[in-house]
């Protein structure tokens, strides 16, 4: 059975969704990241896994669902932070981030019976989802993160492996990406609070 992973910072206002600032404050970029957060360890913590693992930067909230294991970053670049997350499993790891509350239990459930990995490509040229059947970091390291060749990059690492790639999913980014995410998760914590705000905003 597989290990999900969530990297995630702790949504502390300022630290978080910085790109959401503006329309929205620091104070209320952090609660759409928290209502992400939140959505994202739902969708986990209902996905049948061997291990449900949280990567954070920072200390554990009362969004934390009961049935996770929380492991601290490590120091370095993301592409350091993720390949540490896969050296500490054994056996077939399926890691996300915390930017796409609209997952749901069946897009998190893989086989990797006749496949090396997964892969889940993002709208903004990142990706949303990488999944190894042998965690291997070096797939990882030195990976340039956080631009618009990012998934690109990290998919050529697996050209020597069979792969499966998820559909393509859009990360919250900008106020732009968080009302077209709540349209699709309309049920949601994160559409939720994106409708409060705005409602109290007059957005």
């Amino acid at each position: 059975m597989t290990t999900l992973l969530v990297i995630a910072k702790e949504p502390w206002p300022g630290r978080v969704k910085t790109r959401l600032t503006p329309p929205f404050s620091p104070r209320e970029a952090a609660g759409l990241a928290e209502a992400a957060l939140a959505d994202t360890l739902d969708a986990v913590a209902r996905t049948p896994a061997r291990r449900r693992v949280l990567v954070l930067e920072g200390a554990p909230g009362p969004w934390l669902p009961a049935g996770f294991e929380v492991v601290r970053q490590c120091a370095g670049g993301l592409d350091e932070r993720l390949a540490a997350a896969f050296a500490g499993c054994t056996g077939p790891a399926l890691l996300i981030g915390m930017d796409t509350p609209q997952v749901t239990p069946e897009l998190l459930t893989v086989d990797f019976a006749d496949c090396d990995a997964y892969f889940g490509p993002a709208v903004d040229g990142g990706f949303w989802a990488l999944g190894l059947a042998e965690p291997d970091p070096g797939l990882l390291r030195g990976v340039p993160m956080s631009t618009a060749r990012t998934g690109a990059a990290q998919r050529a690492r697996l050209a020597d492996l069979r792969v499966r790639d998820l559909p393509c999913l859009r990360d919250v980014d900008t106020a732009y990406d968080a009302d077209l995410v709540a349209k699709e998760a309309p049920a949601g914590r994160f559409a939720a609070e994106l409708s409060r705000l705005g409602e109290a905003g007059g957005r």
